[in-house]
């Protein structure tokens, strides 16, 4: 780890109005250290009462040059990139997402050597390896990424990876500390993941465990902070000690676990996709069947941050708030 620029001043943070985004936003406004400035940007006005106190709001859009004048105004030490399109609707495009997620990342890389930004953040993702049959037991920051080009989000974090290593050779003055966190979960988690869980029973595939890897939403906020606050560089996997199944997960529900043919799904999406009544097709079963497991050794040993939740514990701590626990 470096110990370049402790002592922070400044941060500005990118898709603050987001589910992390907010987290970090408030965890920052109660916990300032040396921070004079806290600026957070986001492409949707946030409502004056959900506003904290000592924090600089800014709308704007991170694909406009209207973003470099941000960064030049406020001129952060620290930029937390955490915008991206994480679950697109159903009206949402290919080229919409590559916008935001890859192009916005650029505009946003340019517009912090203008400002002379020392340190950016990146939240990737351990989607950025990509959903593959050949996958590593445990996945670690040393194994390819092979982001899925079905997988618009997963497609996109290993593009913007790719690019963020050009970036850490031709400009080594700006720090890039980046973060792979696995499945996110805290007590409020709403996305298609977590949609699994809530039915009655629990679908999975036949012949295939359906691993997942679990950190909780504090962790990696705690993370986060930790590198604004204390500084480092380098890529780190994000993950809850151990790894759940779907079977493990519907036992932990008390829910009857349904494992399904991997054919009769492919079809049965292949046509609810034809007749336009779902946004997921066919390629959604390679999402489930080989999840990315991710080793957090490196997390903890190098990077110095000890989740405070193992995979199982976020998990329990997920029903415990949804009043499903055991």
């Amino acid at each position: 780890m470096s110990t370049k620029g402790n002592r922070v001043s400044s941060v500005l943070l990118t898709g603050a109005g987001g589910y992390i985004g907010r987290q970090v936003v408030t965890a920052l406004a109660h916990d300032r250290r040396s921070l004079q400035t806290i600026v957070a940007t986001d492409v949707r006005a946030l409502a004056d009462e959900d506003k904290l106190s000592g924090v600089e709001y800014v709308t704007v859009d991170i694909r406009t040059p209207g973003f470099s004048d941000v960064l030049k105004q406020y001129s952060p030490d620290v930029v937390v990139h955490l915008a991206a399109v994480v679950t697109p609707g159903r009206k949402s495009d290919r080229d919409f997402e590559y916008s935001v997620d890859v192009l916005g990342t650029k505009n946003l890389l340019v517009g912090c050597l203008e400002a002379c930004v020392s340190r950016l953040i990146y939240a990737s993702s351990g989607a950025a390896y990509g959903y593959h049959a050949d996958n590593p037991d445990w996945l670690d920051e040393e194994d390819e990424l092979r982001g899925n080009v079905e997988f618009a989000y997963s497609d996109h974090k290993r593009q913007v990876e790719e690019m963020l290593a050009k970036w850490r050779q031709e400009h080594p003055e700006l720090e890039q500390l980046i973060f792979r966190p696995g499945t996110i979960l805290g007590s409020t988690t709403s996305n298609q993941i977590t949609a699994l869980f809530e039915k009655p029973y629990v679908l999975g595939l036949r012949s295939a465990s359906i691993p997942f890897v679990f950190i909780w939403d504090k962790d990696v906020v705690a993370a986060i902070i930790k590198g604004i606050h204390e500084g480092g560089h380098g890529i780190y996997n994000m993950a809850g000690d151990g790894a759940l199944t779907m079977r493990e997960i519907a036992a932990m529900m008390h829910k009857p676990y349904i494992p399904v043919p991997v054919s009769l799904i492919t079809a049965a999406l292949w046509a609810l996709k034809r007749l336009g009544l779902t946004q997921y097709g066919p390629e959604q079963v390679n999402f489930l069947r080989y999840r990315p497991v991710l080793s957090n050794r490196r997390l903890k040993e190098e990077f110095g941050y000890m989740p405070r939740k193992t995979t199982r514990e976020v998990f329990e701590y997920y029903l415990e708030a949804r009043g499903s626990g055991r």
